[in-house]
């Protein structure tokens, strides 16, 4: 009976280790929902372990290179609970991670990037440290937000070049109607990078409110920066302060671009400052949602002295190209002082280095040479923009503005520009929403979220998501590879990740979540 009982066990061991040896299920890499979709994706069947044996190499003598290797080992060991180690190296190695910058593949441009996944060696080369940058977060998006215990962590392997369709891929963030300190924009600018968004544009300062120190004119934040929407404390950012966002975002390849809406949407600064009023009056503080109602006055010298230490302190802190010099809905400056006005700003504004950007508004003035212009309301004023050559930001309101309501039941947000439900702002191609801006006057898309009604981080993230990441893919993924009926499942997928990143998303109907 005994040896009945060993012989029996041996075939159950035999059969146990022909099955289990025998061929592994093979892996697909196009079966991942990537966010925003990659040009082209190669499934090679096989898998790569992820374990703390696995060391992340880069490129040796590359200026930032050794930053991105870190910030991908950063978020590996938040992702797997375990430390990996990161070294240079001059050659390619047999295994790991390496990163390299190559001036091969010219095809894919400054931000694009090639992914090469294999059994031993994840390899990403890029024209520049941004793509490797973009090729670390395609590749997180392989694995979850944060591993199980004990989970074993496995990427499919395969090849994914990629590269994106337009320069500029951005969102808004106005800190002005309501104030949000450094580490809720630092959050912000996460949420940006996650998605291969490469530009904040800061609306630092409007009528309920000026968020930015200015040494030479300190009443703007001592006074203009005291309330916001509803009579809040407000608040405003140090230049220091400014200065880490600046940083945070640039360790993570955005762009700050600082906005300061002129000559209307000024009472902040006029509360401040009586000699910026034609009448030398200062204007009571304003805590309410109306626009239009304020102008600087564009017939007094001091104002474009006040113009010119403006730009010259936050330009001096921000290293991208670009200055935003507002320019919207300012309806009670007479058409020739705003003009007028307009022409002066932007001549400050290139005398300190940087290039305008404007709301189309604009437009209506002599444009300088690199301007661009931000469509958000008026397909006239951008067509006179570009006439003038000027490129164009689509941002039309009733696709892409992230702060109107889903549909008549959210209870945060406005709707003067319609409702905007999660398909409606994705299923839109910026080359064809209208016949006269064109793809080649299209420098970029941005998506602003206006807060008058937004107090909160939890009400960011409820307006932000689900929409953030289609706006990212319509920045970065050409319209022949769009489909929404495609995209709603990959959005789905992200759900997950959502919850994982502890964010207060909006579940539209629209999108079969699942469990």
């Amino acid at each position: 009976m005994k040896k009945l009982f060993v012989a029996t066990s041996l075939i159950t061991l035999g059969l146990f280790m022909l099955f289990s040896c025998g061929p592994k299920e093979p892996t697909d890499l196009t079966q991942t929902s990537f966010i925003p979709q990659p040009v082209s994706i190669e499934s090679l069947g096989d898998e790569f372990i992820l374990s703390s044996s696995v060391t992340i190499y880069y490129e040796e003598n590359v200026d930032g290179l050794e930053q991105t290797a870190r910030y991908l080992a950063d978020e590996l060991n938040h992702i797997a609970g375990e430390i990996f180690t990161v070294e240079s190296s001059n050659v390619t190695p047999r295994s790991g991670i390496f990163l390299s910058v190559t001036t091969d593949n010219n095809d894919l441009g400054k931000e694009g990037y090639f992914l090469s996944i294999g059994k031993k060696l994840v390899g990403i080369k890029a024209k520049s440290t941004a793509g490797c940058f973009y090729a670390a977060k395609t590749f997180l998006q392989t694995l979850p937000v944060k591993a199980a215990a004990g989970e074993k962590l496995t990427v499919p392997t395969g090849i994914i070049r990629d590269f994106p369709e337009y320069e500029y891929r951005g969102a808004m963030l106005d800190v002005s109607r309501h104030f949000f300190g450094v580490d809720d924009v630092k959050r912000f600018i996460d949420f940006l990078a996650t998605y291969k968004m490469n530009a904040l544009h800061l609306h630092l300062s409007d009528d309920q409110g000026w968020r930015i120190e200015i040494k030479s004119w300190p009443k703007l934040t001592e006074i203009g920066g005291s309330t916001e929407v509803g009579g809040g404390k407000g608040g405003f950012y140090t230049q220091k302060q400014y200065s880490e966002i600046v940083k945070y975002a640039l360790e993570r390849h955005i762009t700050i671009v600082p906005e300061i809406d002129m000559p209307g949407h000024t009472n902040a600064a006029l509360a401040s400052y009586a000699e910026l009023n034609c009448d030398g009056k200062a204007t009571e503080l304003y805590t309410g949602t109306e626009v239009g109602f304020s102008t600087l006055c564009t017939g007094k010298e001091i104002t474009y002295q006040f113009v010119d230490d403006v730009v010259r302190e936050i330009a001096s802190l921000t290293p991208g190209p670009w200055f935003h010099i507002g320019g919207d809905e300012s309806h009670v400056t007479a058409h020739d002082d705003y003009v007028y006005f307009i022409n002066r700003v932007q001549e400050i504004v290139t005398k300190h280095g940087k290039k305008v950007i404007g709301w189309d508004e604009i437009a209506n003035a002599d444009l300088v040479e690199g301007a661009t212009v931000q469509f958000w309301a008026d397909v006239e004023n951008t067509t006179m923009g570009i006439e003038k050559g000027a490129k164009v930001i689509m941002s039309p309101a009733a696709r892409a503005y992230m702060d109107m309501k889903y549909d008549s039941t959210t209870h945060l947000g406005l709707h003067w520009a319609g409702y905007i439900e999660v398909d409606h702002g994705y299923d839109w191609n910026p080359a064809t929403l209208n016949e006269i801006i064109t793809r080649e006057n299209i420098l970029g898309v941005e998506a602003p979220l206006w807060t008058e009604t937004i107090t909160n981080m939890d009400e960011i993230e409820y307006m932000v998501f689900p929409q953030l990441p289609g706006y990212a893919e319509i920045g970065w993924t050409s319209s022949e590879l769009r489909n929404w009926d495609e995209y709603k499942l990959r959005l789905a997928d992200h759900g997950k990740r959502f919850e994982a990143m502890e964010i207060d998303f909006y579940r539209s109907e629209r999108v079969p979540w699942g469990e």
